[in-house]
């Protein structure tokens, strides 16, 4: 394949991934914390070997597929009524659970008591303390108050504080699952004094499901325009090469 080959594939890799991260994204368009992802793509320049570009000619550009950026806009707040339930309204700030592979980081606070009275998200990873020890409250208790700055009150009195922290570089974050965040080695959490919880309500996903359908439609028409591309390109290969062998 030439050069014209080769700029026409790195487009259609391109396109193919800008379409896998539109659909992730109308995937999950009613997960609570999600926050849409955007592709980000660059371009590669090369010279052509043993050839100076032509008068008024440039170097080949290729698509590199370089990062996906995730949007941290703000999402809407949906009320549930149940007192567990937990939504940040600092942007920049995340809950903190302890699953079996360590500390990771979530907005998704849709938390509930387990049979052992500790609280737990969804994925029943436990919810953890200020302190970084999971959060347990007493059994059978009957009121529960989650305060602005995350303190856990009871009709016992205090029964802890949820630990809130943020990172310098949200970006850096790495996604497990679709709700969840790992922290790299070299990126430590920092606590977060007054995170604006509140109580009975659940951030939901950011996704814009009608600006994602369009999108999508837009990622869909350019597949299919450079697929043609590389169909001609084929074909147009495959005459010159017949060409040739004719005149031989």
């Amino acid at each position: 394949m030439d050069s014209p080959g080769y700029i026409v594939l790195s487009r259609l890799i391109a396109a193919q991934r800008a379409t896998s991260v539109t659909a992730h994204n109308i995937a999950n368009a009613d997960t609570p914390g999600f926050r849409a992802l955007r592709p980000v793509f660059g371009t590669v320049l090369e010279r052509q070997m043993g050839a100076e570009a032509p008068r008024g000619g440039r170097d080949m550009a290729y698509a590199q597929d370089r990062a996906t950026w995730r949007d941290g806009t703000a999402a809407p707040l949906a009320q549930t009524g149940n007192p567990l339930d937990a939504a940040l309204s600092d942007q920049e700030a995340f809950f903190a659970v302890e699953t079996p592979r360590g500390e990771r980081y979530t907005r998704a606070g849709r938390f509930t008591l387990d049979g052992q009275g500790r609280v737990v998200d969804a994925d029943g990873a436990r919810v953890l303390g200020a302190g970084g020890q999971p959060l347990q409250l007493e059994p059978n208790v009957a009121r529960i108050e989650i305060r602005g700055d995350g303190t856990v009150v009871t009709e016992n009195g205090p029964a802890g504080q949820l630990r809130v922290v943020r990172f310098e570089n949200q970006q850096r974050l790495q996604a497990e699952g679709d709700r969840n965040f790992a922290a790299p080695d070299d990126m430590a959490p920092q606590p977060v004094a007054q995170p604006g919880v509140v109580q009975g309500a659940v951030e939901g996903s950011n996704v814009r499901p009608v600006m994602e359908l369009t999108r999508l439609t837009d990622d869909m028409r350019q597949f299919q325009f450079v697929a043609q591309m590389a169909e001609r390109e084929g074909e147009r290969l495959g005459s010159a090469v017949d060409r040739i062998l004719k005149r031989r």
